[in-house]
């Protein structure tokens, strides 16, 4: 049974080489330096008088599929649809003189993804808004975290300018779900490798 396995992983991953559209991951535009540890992405930027951080993770970013609905349109040489990643992102807001860190809880809407006709819309939304003290590990769930379920449309508008002028707007988020993209696909070859390992390890 192992042989078998470690012969479908094999196959496996050359088919998912074939299709790995970005052999490094791709850069976001606008400064972000990017850092990646395992699974948890973080890009960051500095400008005047602030740092933006914009964290990520990719496990559980791919929605889940509607298998039905790709089955019927598939043509038999077709490969699989494409996987997105759309992870939920934090972006954190750290000016010089202050000892708070503004961090805004942002996710893509699984409804809104694919609706590209709209130019308004926004692809991602601001679930949470909150304050934490600065450069602690642990944020503390007493600081009041505003749910933006029930806010004031106007005040909600200022937030995502706010992000804007920061950087973190659609183009942002766009190229976040390409990066996620290649990043998960990359990290998925890499665990199918070390699972063909681990298979064949006597």
């Amino acid at each position: 049974g192992d042989k078998a396995f470690a012969q479908f992983l094999t196959d496996e991953i050359k088919e998912e080489k074939k299709i790995q559209k970005h052999k490094s991951l791709p850069k976001v535009s606008g400064g972000w330096e990017l850092e990646v540890h395992g699974t948890e992405a973080k890009l960051v930027r500095k400008i005047a008088g602030e740092k933006i951080t914009v964290t990520f993770n990719i496990n559980n970013s791919i929605p889940p599929s509607a298998e039905e609905d790709t089955q019927e349109q598939q043509k038999p040489d077709e490969q699989e649809p494409e996987l997105t990643s759309t992870p939920n992102f934090v972006v954190e807001v750290i000016k010089d003189d202050t000892k708070q860190t503004l961090v805004l809880d942002c996710h893509f809407p699984e409804d809104e993804i694919g609706n590209e006709g709209e130019e308004e819309s926004d692809i991602f939304t601001i679930r949470e808004v909150s304050f934490q003290p600065t450069g602690e590990a642990d944020w503390k769930d007493t600081n009041y975290t505003l749910n933006t379920d029930s806010l004031d449309w106007a005040l909600y508008d200022h937030l995502m300018d706010f992000l804007a002028d920061r950087g973190v707007d659609n183009t942002f988020a766009d190229e976040l779900v390409e990066l996620s993209t290649a990043l998960e696909h990359q990290e998925y070859i890499k665990f199918l490798e070390d699972l063909k390992s681990f298979v064949k390890c006597q």
